[in-house]
């Protein structure tokens, strides 16, 4: 759910840009280090498996659509200044579409996928923009990767959605925003939309310290 800015005291705008530097900085690490890896047959040249959207997965959930898309921003350019313009393209298709896919499905109150549909969404709908963008840069023919793209794209996308669920702790201790309530599960994803829980002391008076 994302909704008006839940922050705690102390926690404003100015550690919101400082999480979503931090996410950015994972993304390109990750984006780096998958470019090391051999290409993949059967699909086109410069396909990966996409974990850098893990950092834009969790981003658009608990930061809102503009930090998100500054991050996918930053991995488009990234990509360009490290593979060349054709690259920086295809990485900001494939990257905003699926950032805006994402944030509509996070939208709701109640989320419309989990953190495995959530992947598989973002990843297919990251291939469907690089589909469009290398039509539009290179010929229709392209369209006979589509089904190679559709496959691995739920594949990736059930990959990327479990990393994020196992590692869901760790990305919540950089969040601005506190930890979903005691009566949530512990590995649910803070929504910019909570209202930030107030700790207790013993004598049963409310302190501000921080659960997060």
């Amino acid at each position: 759910m994302l909704g008006s800015t839940g922050l705690r005291k102390g926690q404003g705008p100015a550690r919101q840009v400082a999480v979503t530097g931090l996410l950015g900085a994972l993304a390109l690490a990750l984006s780096f280090l998958e470019g090391l890896l051999p290409p993949l047959p059967m699909l086109p040249p410069g396909a990966k498996l996409g974990l850098s959207n893990i950092a834009v997965m969790y981003a658009v959930q608990s930061l809102g659509l503009f930090p998100a898309l500054g991050i996918a921003l930053v991995k488009g350019v990234f990509a360009g200044l490290t593979r060349g313009g054709t690259a920086m393209i295809m990485s900001l298709s494939g990257g905003l579409t699926s950032t805006l896919v994402l944030w509509l499905l996070a939208r709701p109150k109640k989320p419309l996928a989990g953190s495995m549909g959530m992947g598989v969404a973002g990843a297919l709908a990251h291939n469907l923009g690089q589909l469009l963008a290398a039509a539009a840069l290179t010929t229709p023919a392209v369209a006979w990767y589509a089904p190679w793209l559709l496959l691995f794209g739920v594949l990736f996308g059930i990959v990327t959605g479990f990393v994020l669920r196992v590692t869901l702790p760790v990305f919540n201790r950089l969040s601005p925003f506190v930890h979903a309530p005691a009566a949530e599960k512990a590995d649910s994803i803070p929504s910019q939309g909570n209202p930030p829980e107030e700790g207790k002391k013993s004598g049963g008076k409310e302190s501000g310290t921080d659960i997060s």
